[in-house]
């Protein structure tokens, strides 16, 4: 087989951030507002955690802080029963915040043999479950700690966040078994310039005032995506 036979046939990376990209909302803030409606999280912590997305917006959130907070709720519970509840949460959350454009973007990829991976700096008990909703090949997530399959409030590992997320991403691509052709980055957020510097064809969604000017400065393309509320209802 030739050498470019041989790169016909690898496929592209795609890898899409999730909140405010795929979906019209911080998937982190509903879960939060989603908790303090159950009656299993206290209602000032939405407050707070409205004050930490101020920070978030311009690029500099102390995450460690911002999950100390919004992981207080799960401290004790069981794995089985959070993500009774996470099914719940899409439901009724998620799949009303879906872009149509998104979902036909990642639709596109996939018909063009082109692995799908959500990276976002949002919780993996969160993340995942999204991730198999939209039927994306993986996700890449911020990890929680559990002992005997208890949360215990904590974070492990590099959290998906700004560098920490390209790092997360370049070791997902070194365990992986595929060559990729080449990688395209969708995110509309100025937290995920490292990422979209990193791979080969960057796209700026709905991007925020600090990322929109980097996009116009740096000729990438950028994609308005519009919200449809009647998306999988």
């Amino acid at each position: 087989m030739s050498v470019n036979n041989v790169q016909h046939h690898q496929p592209y990376l795609a890898i899409f951030d999730l909140d405010e990209t795929l979906i019209a909302a911080d998937s982190a803030s509903l879960w939060a507002a989603f908790l303090v409606e159950q009656q299993l999280a206290r209602p000032n912590l939405l407050t707070e955690e409205q004050e930490m997305m101020v920070a978030y917006a311009k690029g500099d959130m102390d995450m460690h802080t911002y999950m100390q907070a919004t992981l207080e709720p799960l401290k004790g519970k069981d794995k089985a029963s959070i993500a009774t509840l996470v099914e719940q949460f899409i439901e009724q959350k998620i799949k009303p915040a879906l872009y149509q454009d998104g979902l036909e973007r990642i639709q596109w990829h996939k018909k063009r043999g082109d692995t799908v991976v959500i990276a976002s700096a949002t919780s993996e008990h969160l993340v995942k479950p999204i991730a198999n909703m939209l039927g994306v090949d993986d996700a890449i997530a911020i990890e929680l700690e559990m002992l005997n399959n208890i949360y215990t409030g904590n974070t492990k590992g590099i959290l998906s966040y700004q560098q920490g997320k390209v790092t997360r991403m370049k070791a997902w691509i070194a365990d992986s078994e595929t060559h990729y052709r080449g990688c395209y980055g969708y995110s509309d957020s100025v937290n995920d310039l490292p990422l979209l510097n990193a791979v080969d064809k960057p796209f700026a969604v709905n991007p925020d005032p600090t990322l929109a000017m980097h996009a116009q400065m740096k000729d990438w393309t950028i994609m308005d995506w519009r919200h449809d509320n009647n998306i999988l209802r």
